[in-house]
């Protein structure tokens, strides 16, 4: 506790210093557990560790389970053993015990497996992070970077100090820079490029935030647009098949009447002398051999109308909101200027 109050106060010293001299303090922070968890070969390896740690849960407890039963039974039975037997059956009981507790303490303990292995687990990554501050701190000029997961206690730390992320992308390209070819390499040290200029700039950050969601924004308007264009052309090809079988049925009740007349002609001619021939019926088209094909065109056509006044809904939606986003840019970039001026 006396090394962290003295730290913290050699470190006020500096920073009164620097500012008395006219220059000013740069100041870090990076959280480590944080860096820890979104490294993947760390997380993996964790994993693995939690397991194994289950099972030494698991052993412990089934070693306390058999003690509580020689326990139960050695109460329930006292009363018909010697002494001897008594004493031999607490002595088993208390060396169980012993070896539990030792087991307990080899595996969780202050030194035990699962605190030397975690430390192994961070150990590398550790030494990574600790080259990449150094690489932060000597390329932007920091004076002080803090690690804020460790015993040094941080009552407040602005967002905005804090370069844990800058870490892990700097871990994150030293591995993906192994398996990219030259152009990959030119194209992620450009975005790296970048990144840094909008770590250095936070206006810079809004200002590229505010570009992606104009961006998502038009490629969601396209989307819109090519959806509604196939469902326009769906409902036209519907529409097309629609009429043709209609005309097909039409065609086909026309064709079906002089066949009909032709045959009842047919029975007049081959009727018996003397009897009086029947009049053939007269054959009329059914209106209802055409009624589906015209219910199913008008069902159609609704369809078509109702998908059609979704689609524009969803347009004058996507107008709201991109209308919206930019009163919200104005209104930022209008209280920046108030703020700067």
């Amino acid at each position: 506790m006396k090394q962290r109050f003295l730290f913290i106060f050699l470190v006020l010293i500096a920073v009164n210093t620097s500012q008395a001299q006219g220059k000013t303090t740069r100041i870090g922070y990076i959280d480590m557990e944080y860096i820890l968890e979104n490294v993947s070969d760390y997380k993996e390896a964790k994993s693995q560790l939690e397991l194994k740690a289950q099972k030494w849960k698991q052993e412990i407890e089934a070693k306390k389970l058999n003690i509580n039963t020689l326990k139960e039974n050695l109460k329930a039975e006292k009363a018909l053993l010697t002494k001897e037997l008594i004493d031999e059956r607490e002595t088993e009981i208390k060396f169980q015990e012993n070896e539990m507790l030792e087991y307990q303490q080899k595996q969780f303990g202050a030194d035990g497996n699962l605190m030397r292995q975690k430390s192994a687990l961070a150990k590398p990554i550790q030494d990574q992070v600790f080259t990449a501050v150094q690489d932060i701190a000597e390329a932007k000029n920091y004076d002080f970077i803090f690690d804020k997961s460790s015993d040094l206690t941080m009552l407040f730390s602005n967002k905005r100090f804090d370069i844990s992320d800058q870490v892990l992308r700097i871990l994150n390209r030293t591995e993906k820079r192994e398996q990219l070819t030259k152009k990959q390499l030119k194209d992620q040290e450009a975005k790296e490029s970048k990144e840094n200029a909008i770590d250095e700039n936070p206006a810079m950050a809004d200002r590229q935030k505010a570009l992606d969601e104009k961006k998502t924004a038009r490629e969601k308007l396209i989307e819109d647009r090519r959806l509604e264009q196939e469902a326009k052309k769906k409902e036209y090809d519907d529409r097309r098949k629609a009429i043709q079988a209609e005309r097909e049925a039409k065609k086909n009740g026309t064709v079906s009447e002089p066949a009909k007349t032709t045959e009842a002609a047919k029975t007049t001619e081959t009727a018996k002398p003397g009897e009086t021939a029947k009049p053939a019926a007269t054959t009329t088209t059914d209106p209802a051999a055409t009624e589906p094909a015209v219910d199913k065109a008008a069902e159609r056509q609704k369809l078509y109308e109702q998908r059609k006044k979704e689609l524009e809904e969803r347009r004058k939606k996507i107008l709201e909101e991109r209308e919206a986003a930019k009163k919200a840019k104005e209104a930022e970039t209008q209280k920046t200027n108030t703020t700067n001026n």
